[in-house]
């Protein structure tokens, strides 16, 4: 928040009812808009444990594969939570592209740009904040790229939340 108010960036605030492993499917029922206007916040490094931000539609997934090809690195996973947290300074569930800890890239699906306004989670669990793309591509500078996954629809929740096992592990649901 002070990041956006230091560069004089508009938003409003929206406080929800936080649910574990509830995502943006949650954040979105609970404000009550499109899944799609709401945006994931996903920290990833590189084949040099290089972190980078990802900003990503909430319906979408990200194609690793398209986005290590538009970025010229070799390999482009996810990182563990406990390193994402190390690098952003934020909790898994509250991260937030502004104001971290580490100073890193960000890449952003282009189609985001498109759109009139947008949720994004403030720097905690349950509260996110609306901005116009606009606001948020000055703040940024992001790259932008053409990084969601082609073909592939959400699953329902129910079956996004049986991915994970009762102890925490994710496992494989559905076709591969």
């Amino acid at each position: 928040m002070h990041f956006l108010r230091a560069q004089k960036v508009p938003f409003t605030e929206h406080p929800y009812r936080y649910e574990e492993r509830g995502g943006t499917a949650v954040s979105s029922r609970e404000l009550g808009v499109d899944e799609h206007i709401v945006i994931k916040t996903l920290v990833m490094e590189d084949e040099q444990k290089q972190p980078l931000i990802v900003l990503m539609h909430g319906d979408r997934d990200v194609s690793t594969k398209n986005l290590t090809r538009q970025s010229s690195r070799k390999t482009i996973v996810p990182c563990a939570p406990d390193a994402a947290q190390k690098h952003t300074g934020y909790l898994m569930g509250g991260t937030s592209p502004f104001g971290t800890r580490k100073k890193m890239p960000v890449y952003m699906e282009r189609t985001i740009a498109e759109l009139d306004r947008i949720y994004i989670n403030g720097g905690r669990r349950g509260f996110l904040i609306a901005l116009a793309p606009e606001d948020l591509v000055r703040a940024l500078s992001p790259t932008l790229v053409d990084a969601a996954a082609r073909g592939v629809r959400p699953l329902p929740q129910r079956a996004q939340l049986s991915r994970w096992s009762a102890d925490g592990r994710r496992t494989h649901c559905g076709p591969r």
